[in-house]
């Protein structure tokens, strides 16, 4: 009997996929929820839809720190069970939507090196991309990646990778820790 309540309750937690802009965190969780009858959700079109604007107009509006104090207080109330979330970059900027996060999901790590990055993304301001007066994208890589680490369950290596590869790691990954 308590295993099978352990196993329902494993099945109800969420996935939660961070990582830099352009590591793929969208594409990936679209297939790997289709792959495990679960829910998409990416938090970014929650907090446009929560706000009727885009990410850039936000930034513009409220500057980037206002922006992560949103995005903090949007991924603190997500409220989800047996979903794939995606998340923005910036969301580890906010230490009390991680943690409730990593509360309910699994945290995974898209990662990626900073010269793929660099060659997947295009104009970062058009992606919502909340880089400081100054700061470069290979700053803000040597800034995350730390943060990323702090805060996932899991990392998986996505180097020269097609996203199919990604989301069978993924959920071979999941299965040996008993997630799946």
């Amino acid at each position: 009997m308590y295993t099978c309540l352990v196993g329902r309750k494993q099945m109800n937690r969420n996935i939660v996929l961070i990582g830099m802009p352009g590591a793929g965190k969208s594409t990936v969780g679209v297939v790997l929820a289709k792959k495990l009858g679960y829910r998409f959700v990416d938090s970014d079109l929650v907090i446009q839809d929560t706000y009727g604007k885009l990410l850039h107009e936000l930034i513009e509006e409220h500057g980037i720190e206002g922006f992560w104090k949103i995005e903090n207080d949007v991924n603190a109330s997500l409220d989800l069970k047996r979903s794939v979330i995606a998340t923005g970059g910036s969301a580890v900027y906010g230490a009390e939507a991680m943690e409730h996060l990593r509360k309910i999901g699994t945290v995974i790590y898209l990662q990626l090196p900073f010269e793929e990055i660099a060659g997947r993304l295009g104009d970062l301001s058009a992606r919502g991309v909340t880089l400081r007066e100054g700061q470069t994208l290979s700053d803000l890589y040597a800034e995350r990646v730390p943060l990323y680490e702090k805060y996932a369950h899991m990392i998986i290596d996505c180097r020269d990778k097609m996203l199919r590869q990604v989301v069978e790691t993924i959920v071979e990954q999941l299965g040996k820790a008993g997630l799946r």
